[in-house]
């Protein structure tokens, strides 16, 4: 990702009704942690850009290292007061077995060789260790959103399911994510010319953010969606 659309993202992702919701879907996935009995330990947040779901993990008492690989998102990250490495997500600099959680949201999809981006993600977490995992969902969703943000790919299903076993990871849950606001999502791609990375209308915001917010209480994650969410973990 570009450094503008680094600073971009950072600027829009405390009101952003995207970037606010999925620091909900985070802070649901840490609490679910919390009820089967896992403490807190050390995390890594990988392409953590500005730092804003480092910052959840941090709330919700992990002990996170946010991993940038631009310099731009890194630099945003430390201003935030963040612990902050730059490296590339296919080759982590860090122990094998140490980590308790890692958490890539929106990264995969940015690496040719995804399969290693994954590889490594099993590496570094300890057995029983959790990987939270979001990706772009469609590739019939293909716009010039993807080319302006350095997209490689988008995942369907199978696809995402596949890289993450073959890493080694048992996939405890896999599931769509922006479901209801996909159809929108589609008109709006096709007329687009670039990064749809702006600030709406405070009122577009809350709208958008209702609409989105509507799906943490209805059956609707076994549908088509905008994006895909997957848990798995290191088998012991």
């Amino acid at each position: 990702m570009e450094a503008t659309e680094i600073r971009k993202l950072a600027a829009l992702e405390d009101t952003h009704w995207w970037y606010r919701e999925r620091r909900v879907l985070l802070g649901r996935e840490l609490r679910r942690l919390a009820a089967a009995g896992v403490r807190p330990e050390r995390a890594l947040d990988v392409g953590a850009a500005g730092g804003g779901n480092t910052r959840v993990l941090r709330a919700y008492g992990w002990r996170p290292l946010a991993l940038e690989y631009s310099a731009e998102g890194a630099g945003v990250a430390r201003e935030r007061g963040l612990d902050v490495v730059r490296a590339d997500a296919r080759h982590l600099p860090l122990p094998s077995a140490g980590l308790g959680l890692v958490v890539a949201f929106d990264i995969l999809e940015h690496v040719d060789e995804d399969h290693l981006a994954a590889a490594e993600v099993r590496r570094v977490l300890r057995p029983g260790g959790t990987a939270l995992i979001a990706v772009p969902a469609d590739l019939r969703l293909w716009s010039a959103h993807d080319v302006a943000v350095g997209h490689v790919r988008r995942y369907d299903h199978a696809g995402l399911r596949a890289v993450v076993e073959k890493a080694g990871l048992v996939v405890d849950e896999l599931w769509s994510w922006n479901v209801l606001l996909r159809p929108v999502a589609a008109w709006w791609r096709r007329r687009s010319a670039g990064s749809d990375l702006d600030e709406p209308h405070p009122l577009v915001n809350l709208g958008l953010r209702v609409v989105v917010m509507a799906e943490r209480y209805l059956p609707v994650r076994g549908w088509p969606g905008v994006s895909l969410m997957l848990r798995a973990h290191r088998p012991a």
